[in-house]
């Protein structure tokens, strides 16, 4: 298996989990209370719900990569942009920024 199918099973795996641990944890709901994103909570879980299916189905039909990585690209960046905004630590933004580099690596080979 090469790096870029590791980088999608990796990201989709990822971003389901995410997506259920949103409903089990109080942690995140407090989190997204704390940037002023409470609102937010479901729209975000339901994008990363479909940009992690869209990652899986990609192995059927090749450019739902290209739409989902872009799209969870698109998210992680957004995160990233808030929590500069909240000024939290580097530490804190480093997953934003991780998957975010992880997305756009999928979003350009989906491309290539």
């Amino acid at each position: 298996m090469d790096i870029f199918r590791i980088c999608i099973l990796f990201s989709s795996i990822s971003f389901f989990f995410y997506s259920i641990h949103y409903f089990f944890s109080a942690r995140m709901k407090d989190e997204l209370r704390r940037l002023g994103m409470q609102n937010l909570g479901r729209v975000i879980v339901v994008c990363q719900f479909l940009g992690a299916t869209g990652l899986l189905l990609g192995f059927l039909y090749n450019p739902l990569w290209t739409a989902s990585s872009f799209g969870l690209a698109l998210l992680m960046l957004c995160g990233l942009a808030v929590r500069i905004r909240s000024k939290d630590s580097l530490w804190v933004s480093l997953p934003a920024l991780f998957y975010m580099i992880v997305n756009s690596y999928i979003f350009y080979y989906s491309l290539v």
